[in-house]
């Protein structure tokens, strides 16, 4: 949904009733009312963007006292509402389509470098039916996998470092008993369950993949990465299964309205892309992204060196196969941030410490700023 400066948006938490007036779970909440037409209210549910739309009673819902129940939806107020400082991102979505020839894809997305969503593209590998969480508890139960959370990065961490580990049993057991933040991530399937690899092919779409890198990653309910770029500039063909994700994009000539961390391949880890605060970081407001909903068997092309931004809307997993950024500039910049950025941030975390870790994330705001 498009918002228009004819809108307002109001905020507030809020308890939803089911339909034998039982109250299942609190939400935040958004009102959306157009101020000129003043016919129609949508309500929608932070956590899972959905949008309900209400003809608008007599009195508007968010003047009425704390905690009165708005009967004209099952929702039932638990605080006072307030005008939002969150809107939406500058996102468009991602083109989609049933399946596609290596001549589209190269003419069409990749010599633009333009993302899109690949619907039916692997409906012939026994993965496609095989690939959920109770087969991969099954073939790689036993193994002990690295966790990764949203904790912010501290100079103490290396690059890449896991927060945790466990059994991969346990941790399936987890995804599918509650939310976690705990995902796994860059996962090589080739070295830790070879077996899995008789379940995909490599596919052709032009370009040479690297096919001792195929990667998985797993997340739980409501976790996410941080917005980010891979280090090596790849092209990306990234393979959902089990469960819905989130995936929100930015190309390279965004990266002065994204507060990015010097010598980082990630924005400020306090931004909530999902919903964000546009009082708190102004220049969101001036990018302009892209984003879709990942679901069983889609493939997602992100194109070189493009952030990323992934949330786990249900528990789920996917598979990243990887081509070499072909672009020489990319190229370069790829060698670099291996050889030279990941190594000097590693030399001035072990001798500055986490004023290193401050300092970066305050230039990230100033260098940004300047844009506004």
């Amino acid at each position: 949904m498009r918002i228009s400066e004819k809108q307002n948006i109001f905020c507030f938490e809020a308890t939803e009733r089911s339909s034998l007036g039982v109250f299942q779970k609190t939400l935040s909440v958004r009102v959306i009312f157009e101020l000129s037409k003043s016919k129609y209210i949508l309500i929608e549910d932070t956590e899972t963007k959905f949008l309900k739309s209400y003809r608008e009673p007599s009195t508007i819902p968010f003047i009425k006292p704390k905690t009165e129940y708005i009967n004209f939806t099952n929702l039932f107020l638990t605080s006072q509402p307030k005008l939002c400082s969150h809107l939406k991102l500058n996102l468009q979505d991602i083109p989609r389509v049933k399946t596609i020839t290596k001549e589209d894809f190269i003419n069409n997305y990749f010599k633009p470098q333009k993302p899109v969503v690949i619907e039916h593209f692997i409906e012939d590998w026994p993965a496609y039916t095989k690939w959920n969480l109770d087969y991969i508890k099954k073939v790689a139960g036993d193994k002990t996998v690295p966790l990764y959370d949203d904790r912010p990065v501290d100079y103490k961490d290396g690059f890449n470092q896991a927060h945790a580990k466990m059994k991969m049993s346990d941790y399936v057991d987890l995804l599918q008993r509650e939310p976690t933040r705990y995902r796994i991530f860059l996962w090589n399937i080739l070295k830790e369950v070879p077996q899995l690899q008789k379940d995909f092919k490599f596919p052709d779409f032009g370009l040479r993949l690297m096919k001792k890198l195929p990667m998985l990653f797993f997340g739980g309910r409501d976790s996410y990465t941080f917005m980010h770029y891979d280090i090596d500039f790849a092209n990306i063909f990234h393979f959902h299964f089990e469960g819905k994700k989130q995936c929100i994009l930015f190309d390279q000539n965004q990266n002065k309205y994204l507060y990015k961390v010097p010598h980082a391949l990630i924005t400020r880890e306090d931004i909530d892309f999902s919903n964000p605060d546009f009082e708190k970081w102004p220049a969101l407001k001036k990018a302009k992204g892209w984003i879709c909903d990942l679901n069983h068997g889609e493939v997602l092309y992100m194109p070189e060196g493009y952030w990323h931004y992934m949330r786990y809307i249900t528990p789920g997993f996917s598979m990243s196969l990887r081509a070499i950024a072909r672009n020489p500039k990319n190229l370069s910049k790829a060698i670099y941030n291996v050889f030279i950025m990941r190594n000097y941030d590693n030399l001035m975390r072990r001798l500055k410490r986490q004023k290193w870790i401050d300092w970066k994330n305050k230039k990230a705001i100033t260098n940004t700023n300047r844009y506004i």
